[in-house]
């Protein structure tokens, strides 16, 4: 009888080459751990080549997931459990194991060959050396024993080994006591049209299910209760999958066809997959030849009446540029997704930034005002995505919609409303005219909001275009006078939305007291963690998170006042930390990561808990080197 160790959180990294399988695996966990009701997070690493030579540094994929019976606000920072499926995958993660970690190895992926391309020195293993001294080291044939277990399967031995990490997930299903019935019914799902991909992944799952329950090396299993969730109902969700489905439902809310032109780029990509699927609601996609098209395609439809999304990352976003500024002069409602990742240029495709910041409140031609709304976590942008909608369409401007890489590719725990819970998107088009009196397509509300009018709306003709436009009538005006109106104008609408937007509140902590940890995006996890380990050793320690960059909060001036010092920490060079300065005339301290990866929670915290006891001189910059 296997003894039964009781956890409050686990971290497990499973990693191994692109083509093993590891983000497949993961996913098959994070379903079965949602469904058994713990909190969880996971982070998804992704190496930059889509298909990188087999066994190298470079090629190695991981899924990280933190999974526990109390609440779990990041994906974790060292690992309990590390799945090292070769040479190379041991050697990337090894930095990130806590002391006495287990790792379980594919002890076929340590041959000469392995070792080599991992850049061991020649002679060199450490299975057997004293590299994993401290550590539970589990050794497993893992690729001997997937082919013996589908000796009798006429497949070739390419794809007899692509089912090798069902094996890794039949053996971490046992050791967290969890039944493999829901993952087979997964696989029924993902292989039904594959019936003997389906039975060869089925019967090594099972292998290596009963691998860990047979063998005596393997004496001890773990629980890991579930957690205590607000009561409701849940389903495990990725960032840009909750994405698409507040966009949805702000189209359904609204009353509006949703319109969805994009050209492919990562990690936005799957967000045109998501909403491809659902042509049920009414949803129009279209996968524009390029960045440009794809713009215009949605300020198109948003011309004739549509809720109109976009969506890139930040390579697209600069080509975007002046479209952006097109649908600004029009005064149009549209969204633009921005799924940042690292830059400049193509930069780090698959690795996670906040750097476009800068870009979205001022990359454009001209005065170009345009509200900026970002998303915290996964499920958030749920709620991200539906306020973008809302703002574009009730004050009749493109939106610009942050997430990151971080958020598209994470996932977590989401308890999803009921539609009847969900507000409805008043929305207000031009009324249709029978007198001879002429349309004026720039007359204003007294919110600065023009009116929505319709191609075909009798007696709504009016001129569109990227010119400048005469005040009430709409047509083209190189008048300097009305030019520095119509710019006033447009900023005025943008800054009045902070009326209609919530003021901001405390995630964590008290409205005043001695540090205020401000962040905004993907970093929300690891500041809530950070604040209430602070708080819980005495410090007088706050956060709150922005999601509203443009305008900010009405009250957000009082908050700052309210601290005696601010940090700010970002995915970038200190871009909030610019604004807020400029906005507040206030002092920042800032701490930047600028790796690829997410900051980690003992980084931000010892690097906070310094300014308790060290004097800062104004404008302290902490970079991660």
């Amino acid at each position: 009888m296997a003894q039964q160790i009781e956890q409050t959180d686990v971290v497990i990294k499973i990693a191994g080459d692109s083509g093993d399988g590891m983000q497949l695996t993961g996913s098959f966990f994070t379903g079965d751990t949602a469904l058994f009701g713990n909190d969880l997070a996971t982070f998804p690493d992704f190496p930059a080549e889509i298909r990188a030579p087999i066994g190298t540094l470079a090629g190695v994929s991981g899924f990280q997931i933190h999974f526990g019976s109390r609440t779990i606000h990041t994906p974790g920072d060292y690992y309990h459990v590390l799945v090292a499926m070769n040479a190379a995958a041991l050697k990337t993660n090894l930095p990130m194991l806590r002391k006495g970690a287990a790792i379980i190895v594919n002890e076929d992926g340590f041959d000469s060959k392995n070792l080599r391309l991992a850049k061991y020195d020649n002679g060199a293993n450490p299975l057997e050396d004293n590299t994993l001294e401290g550590y539970e080291v589990i050794k497993l044939p893992i690729t001997k024993l997937t082919r013996e277990a589908l000796a009798d399967f006429e497949l070739g031995t390419k794809d007899k080994d692509r089912c090798k990490n069902m094996l890794v997930l039949g053996f971490l299903l046992w050791r967290y006591n969890r039944s493999f019935e829901t993952t087979v019914k997964f696989l029924e799902f993902k292989f039904q049209k594959i019936p003997q991909v389906l039975e060869a992944n089925k019967k090594v799952l099972l292998k290596g299910y009963h691998l860990a329950d047979t063998v005596g090396e393997f004496t001890s299993r773990y629980v890991v209760k579930p957690a205590k969730l607000e009561k409701g109902t849940y389903r495990n969700i990725m960032g840009n999958d909750a994405l698409a489905l507040g966009l949805i439902a702000a189209a359904k809310k609204s009353g509006l066809s949703l319109f969805y032109g994009s050209y492919p780029i990562t990690p936005a990509s799957s967000i045109l997959h998501g909403l491809a699927k659902h042509k049920n609601y009414g949803v129009k996609t279209f996968q524009a030849e390029d960045e440009i098209a794809a713009i215009c395609s949605a300020i198109g439809a948003s011309y004739g009446g549509d809720l109109a999304i976009t969506g890139t990352s930040g390579p697209g976003m600069a080509l975007k540029a002046e479209a952006m500024g097109l649908a600004v002069m029009l005064e149009l409602p549209l969204v633009i997704v921005d799924v940042q990742r690292g830059g400049p240029s193509t930069g780090l495709p698959t690795k996670t930034e906040q750097s476009d910041l800068l870009q979205a409140l001022y990359g454009r031609n001209g005065e170009c005002p345009m509200p900026v709304v970002a998303a915290k976590s996964p499920s958030d942008c749920f709620e991200a995505a539906f306020e973008a909608c809302k703002i574009a369409l009730q004050h009749m401007t493109p939106v610009i919609l942050l997430s990151d890489g971080y958020i598209a590719n994470g996932s977590e725990p989401w308890k999803f409303p009921k539609a009847k819970d969900i507000p409805t998107i008043e929305v207000k088009f031009a009324e249709r005219q029978d007198n001879e009196s002429p349309f004026m397509p720039y007359e204003r509300d007294e919110n600065r909001v023009r009116k929505w009018a319709v191609p075909g709306t009798l007696g709504q003709t009016h001129r569109v275009g990227g010119l400048e436009k005469e005040d009430l009538t709409g047509e083209v005006s190189y008048n300097p006078a009305n030019h520095q109106h119509m710019v006033k104008t447009r900023e005025a609408k943008v800054d009045l939305i902070a009326n209609f937007i919530p003021e901001q509140k405390m995630d964590a902590g008290a409205d005043s007291g001695e540090l205020l940890i401000l962040g905004w995006g993907s970093t929300f996890g690891i500041c809530q963690s950070v604040t209430k380990m602070l708080i819980k050793e005495g410090h007088k320690v706050s956060h709150a998170h922005l999601r509203y960059l443009r305008p900010f909060p009405k009250n957000l001036h009082t908050i700052l006042k309210n601290f005696d010092k601010i940090l700010i920490p970002e995915l970038n060079n200190g871009q909030l930390c610019k604004v807020i300065r400029d906005h507040y005339l206030v002092d920042v301290q800032q701490y930047n990561k600028i790796q690829g990866v997410p900051i980690t929670k003992h980084e931000l915290f010892d690097f906070a808990k310094n300014l308790f006891t060290v004097h800062r001189s104004p404008f302290t910059i902490k970079k991660c080197q």
